[in-house]
């Protein structure tokens, strides 16, 4: 078969058209992005008219690929653990609904959080769910986790989650393709109340999935992405979860002389990992993010001093994992590594040069001046380095659109005036919501609309609400005379400083769009064009 070399994303992307996907949604995020991106320039793909086009929210990505599933297709959601939180009212329903195609929702995590707010573990959501959860280990199993995960999706009719990694989505290795197979027919439910959520269809569907649990459990327990590894050194047993078993092979390139149970399809082997327990000493849990199976080893019966992992300070309690940090679990001997020279500084991140944001912040910070300080509320994106020096303009970055309803809620506790900050593309994800909240109230709240027509952070997507921004926030009903548009470069700072002044004044909602094309994509463009 064909062998190739992609990163993790890109190997599940493959598993995915070859196990004949028929629609790919989501919302770029890191580290997920490169999923979808993968399956736009597929040629295959586009020769199969596989639905791939970025959805505004991970909310609207899992609704729609639950219709195409509705309709008989497999299909896929993805969006980084972040985004599972968005789309929570959706993954968690459709659990209980079930499905109809096959349904992957994949969540990339990102511990020690690289590019992210908190470094949450979607198995929790997995659990929460009681939905199966693969979790694969090396760029061969991200690939066969697509084939597994719509095989079990279909089997038992509920969507399965993919937990991806940082490190495991953006490393690359070989891996081994499978014959394609065709994409599903045509075919609606049998049942056509079954995804009708109506109390007494929610009851009897929700019982059935609680009956389904020790299939999910025996599934597991026969997984590829499952097995119990022998080793004479019984003292301790080791329990590696997704990429921790590399880590742990790393540290025992001729074998591991310990007995592992590797897992990497939830939930969690319950009987091999009572046999490890039963016949080692002690056990050592490896897991990327939270403890999730050594909590659950809690529950096991025998005396839980024995487990060892992230609660009891053997691991630490936050950050990733690496060979070294499993080394000194083990007990091994760190080799010290290379101190870094003095004239190596950290230098911050920081904003392009000419980045558009940087001028609309410098107008932002004159307008401000005669006001005290500490009433700017922003977003998710560039953006956010505004909060660092030379400007410090903005006071908040929580989670996606935040940025209006904070400011409005400030406003409402007697803080004016007060600024929301937010990106074109943040605010066609969650940012319209809020700006109708601030309508109906009447809000002293200027919004800004940082506008570079694109979704610059994750690399450059399309963003939804290019071309219609103006449209979007008088059909939202802000008044038009106070939908103000600047174009943030430095000749004009003083009209736009003016700008921003007049609508700081005026007692209600006022949005202001600045606009001008983000300098990484307009090069990108212009080399496209040459």
């Amino acid at each position: 078969m064909e062998r190739f070399v992609p990163l993790g994303n890109e190997a599940l992307a493959q598993g995915a058209l070859d196990a004949g996907i028929s629609g790919m949604y989501a919302y770029p995020g890191t580290p997920s992005t490169e999923i979808m991106e993968y399956v736009q320039r597929s040629p295959d793909a586009a020769a199969r008219n596989v639905h791939r086009r970025w959805s505004s929210n991970e909310k609207t990505a899992v609704e729609a690929a639950l219709g195409m599933s509705y309709a008989g297709k497999r299909a896929m959601a993805c969006m980084k653990h972040v985004g599972l939180n968005v789309a929570a009212d959706p993954f968690m329903n459709a659990a209980v609904i079930g499905v109809n195609g096959g349904l992957l929702i994949v969540a990339a995590d990102d511990p020690s959080m690289h590019s992210s707010q908190n470094e949450q573990d979607s198995r929790v959501y997995g659990r929460f769910a009681q939905i199966p959860v693969l979790e694969p280990s090396n760029q061969q199993e991200a690939y066969d986790a697509a084939r597994i995960g719509f095989d079990l999706s279909e089997k038992y009719g509920v969507p399965v989650l993919i937990r991806m990694t940082t490190r495991l989505s953006h490393s690359r290795a070989n891996v081994v393709r499978q014959d394609p197979i065709a994409e599903n027919d045509l075919n609606i439910p049998a049942n056509l109340r079954q995804f009708v959520l109506l109390p007494g269809v929610a009851r009897k569907r929700y019982a059935d999935l609680l009956d389904k649990q020790p299939s999910f459990e025996r599934e597991a327990e026969q997984s590829p992405l499952v097995r119990y590894e022998d080793g004479p050194d019984k003292r301790l047993g080791i329990i590696a979860c997704g990429i921790a078993y590399n880590y742990l092979m790393e540290n025992y390139p001729g074998g591991c002389p310990h007995p592992v149970v590797k897992v990497g399809q939830y939930p969690a082997p319950r009987r091999l990992i009572a046999d490890l327990a039963s016949a080692c000493d002690a056990v050592l849990v490896l897991e990327e993010g939270m403890p999730v199976v050594e909590e659950q080893m809690r529950g096991y019966p025998f005396d839980e001093g024995r487990v060892h992992g992230r609660l009891d300070g053997t691991l630490p309690r936050a950050g990733e994992l690496n060979p070294e940090r499993v080394a000194k679990a083990l007990g091994h001997q760190i080799e010290a590594a290379y101190a870094v020279p003095e004239v190596v500084v950290d230098r911050p991140p920081q904003l392009c040069q000419g980045c558009p944001h940087a001028d609309t912040y410098r107008a932002l910070n004159t307008a401000l001046e005669p006001y005290a300080k500490g009433r700017v509320f922003a977003d998710i994106g560039c953006y956010t380095l505004g909060a660092l020096p030379p400007f410090e303009s903005i006071n908040t970055c929580v989670e996606m659109g935040a940025s209006i309803t904070m400011a409005k809620g400030a406003a409402d506790a007697g803080l004016t005036p007060t600024v929301a900050v937010i990106g074109d593309s943040t605010f066609s994800h969650s940012g319209m919501t809020g700006l109708l909240d601030a309508v109906q109230a009447h809000a002293p709240v200027t919004v800004i609309i940082l506008d570079n027509e694109t979704t610059a952070m994750t690399g450059g997507q399309d963003s939804p609400a290019n071309g219609v921004l103006e449209q979007i926030v008088s059909g939202l009903g802000v008044a038009q005379e106070h939908v103000r548009v600047i174009t943030p470069l430095p000749r004009q700072h003083e009209v736009n400083a003016d700008v921003i002044a007049q609508e700081l004044a005026y007692e209600d909602v006022s949005v202001i769009i600045a606009r001008r094309e983000c300098l990484e994509t307009a090069r990108r463009r212009k080399r496209g064009q040459s």
